[in-house]
């Protein structure tokens, strides 16, 4: 009889992640199709595509939902996490043609850092930039839901690109009770996507202003948010932040 451990090897198998993750791309696209979005600004595609290759910033949560506002066209890759999840989340974006780049998202706090390999996917971003990617990732640290750490920050100044806040709602959803407030969507209802103002700093900033633009950065994850569950008439399920 199989215990704990062997469902967990056996759900961590290539074979089981990959047919994993085809039913899951089938899942996103049918809800895509099946869900009436509203764009703000309307022209956010056009907005990020003449100031490309961009930094996206999301919270933590929203890996089921992001892929909504990202156009087709967009050459375009995203850190996800060495973790056994982040291995079936790295073979989802790779079937919807996303890049995957493997790494934490804490970027810049030492030990830890090299342990997870966050430190060499810091570098594999600004490089991805420089050959013109765009880069997607969270901005929050694991664990502590909807607080802007430094990493994101650091990658704008050594790459001198702009970030920009994005936010995907939708009326139908299920929203879990987890650290990261995650949401997937459901079929049949109407969605909200919302592009923030883009966010730069100078490659010479000083940390004070560092700081100020990780501040920014939060001020304009949580406003896209909020409006994008106030364009659904609802309210944002994760609004209370900084639970472990």
């Amino acid at each position: 009889m199989l215990n704990k451990m062997g469902f967990k090897k056996i759900g961590r198998s290539h074979f089981i992640q990959s047919l994993l993750s085809r039913l899951a791309v089938g899942y996103l696209n049918f809800v895509q199709a099946t869900t009436r979005f509203k764009c703000e600004p309307n022209t956010y595609a056009d907005m990020i595509s003449n100031d490309l290759p961009a930094i996206i910033a999301m919270w933590h949560g929203q890996h089921f939902m992001v892929h909504f506002a990202w156009p087709r066209t967009f050459k375009l890759s995203a850190l996800i996490s060495r973790s056994g999840d982040g291995e079936l989340n790295a073979l989802i974006a790779e079937r919807i043609g996303v890049r995957a780049i493997r790494g934490s998202g804490g970027l810049g706090k030492g030990f830890k850092i090299a342990k997870r390999g966050g430190a060499g996917a810091l570098r594999e971003m600004v490089q991805a930039l420089e050959d013109g990617w765009t880069v997607a990732l969270t901005a929050d640290v694991p664990k502590v839901s909807r607080q802007a750490g430094p990493g994101i920050v650091a990658l704008a100044q050594m790459s001198g690109r702009p970030i920009y806040p994005v936010a995907v709602a939708t009326s139908h959803r299920m929203d879990f009770n987890s650290w990261d407030h995650a949401s997937l969507g459901l079929p049949f209802g109407r969605g909200a996507i919302v592009v923030g103002e883009p966010i730069r700093i100078a490659k010479d900033a000083s940390s004070e202003e560092a700081e100020m633009k990780r501040q920014l950065v939060q001020k304009g994850l949580d406003e896209a948010h909020h409006r994008a569950y106030a364009l659904l008439g609802a309210e944002d399920p994760g609004a209370a932040r900084g639970q472990a």
